[in-house]
């Protein structure tokens, strides 16, 4: 019979395998390998994703004076931003659609608006369903400039007309043709026409454009004898000696202008409120990218460059806080309202 001790049995054990330095070597090669592999990877799918463009909403078609100061303004916020930033020209009923346009896009910060003061103040006074309402649907970020609206005539239809009470003479004199382009349907210059119609019993009537862009056109061809349109989308034509100005639809004269009386000097109080150009994102946007967006639009606006162009198109860059541009929309309503009670206009 076979006998065995613990002792005996002992020799009968594998020998334990301790890791030698090459082994260990090895091992972290591999790890090291592996970890190197995962951050290769990682960034590849990093630099195959890039942040998508920022899209700038633009209510009125290419040519006009706020896309204008779009495309000066998305120039700038891709140079600060690192991203592209495209111009999203949505034209058409006086910024409305590009106002549902915002309201429908993801809260996520690669969606803003820059709007004039028409889409943000004017349309929910004068459309029983607008589709959107500025304080609820959207988030202020930050105004960006003010710009003023002018009342122009083509001299080679009217000859040498130079002030209000000139046009309302010449308009008068010929009957059916006092026609005088308006930038948007109820708009404050269309409600500037009607109070004009009414008040000096001249004989005028507004004509809805899609913005000052085509208005100008129509003006510089002769196809109308007047037009209102903001200051830069007439200034260069008035420069070229196409065009003149016999009215400024603002609280004072303005410095580019100084010869040129305002509504309220030739006799038509009430109207002459100053526009403005705001930008605004989705309700909901996270307050971190809205503090982001004002803190790089604020940055563009009151860089020399931004001002120098905007200058150039008769605009003032005008920079805010958020709630300096909320409380500038509550204001603008409020005196918008006045004129589409005294214009006698009802909502249909």
């Amino acid at each position: 019979m076979l006998q065995c001790t613990a002792r005996s049995l002992s020799a009968f054990r594998l020998p334990t395998m301790m890791p030698t330095k090459r082994t260990l070597h090895t091992r972290r090669t591999v790890v090291l390998s592996v970890v190197a592999s995962s951050l290769t990877a990682l960034a590849t799918q990093v630099v195959a994703q890039p942040a998508p463009p920022l899209r700038l909403l633009v209510g009125f078609p290419a040519g006009g004076s706020t896309d204008a100061v779009a495309r000066h303004l998305a120039h700038a916020l891709a140079d600060l931003l690192q991203r592209p930033v495209v111009v999203d020209n949505r034209p058409g009923a006086g910024g409305q659609i590009a106002a549902q346009a915002l309201k429908a896009a993801a809260p996520d910060g690669n969606t803003i608006f820059l709007s004039n003061s028409h889409a943000l103040a004017m349309i929910p006074l004068t459309i029983r369903q607008p589709g959107y309402d500025p304080v609820r649907d959207f988030a202020p970020v930050s105004l960006v400039a003010i710009s003023n609206d002018v009342l122009g005539v083509n001299p080679q239809v009217v000859g040498d007309v130079r002030t209000l009470r000139g046009l309302v003479e010449w308009a008068n004199a010929n009957p059916g043709k006092g026609n005088i382009g308006v930038p948007a349907l109820a708009s404050d210059p269309d409600f500037g026409v009607r109070i004009l119609a009414k008040e000096f019993k001249a004989n005028v009537l507004p004509i809805p454009y899609r913005g000052d862009g085509p208005v100008v056109q129509d003006l510089v061809a002769g196809q109308i004898p007047a037009g209102i349109g903001s200051v830069g989308a007439l200034l260069p034509y008035v420069k070229a000696g196409k065009l003149r100005i016999v009215a400024i639809g603002a609280p004072s004269r303005l410095s580019s202008l100084p010869d040129v009386a305002t509504y309220a000097e030739q006799g038509l109080s009430g109207y002459g409120v100053s526009g403005f150009v705001g930008l605004v994102a989705p309700a909901g946007t996270p307050r971190e990218l809205l503090v982001r967006l004002n803190e790089v639009t604020v940055a563009v606006v009151r860089s020399p460059g931004f001002a120098s162009k905007l200058a150039e198109l008769g605009v003032v860059a005008t920079p805010s806080t958020a709630d300096e541009l909320a409380l500038r929309i509550s204001e603008t309503t409020k005196a918008f309202g006045g004129m589409v009670e005294r214009s006698g206009y009802k909502i249909p």
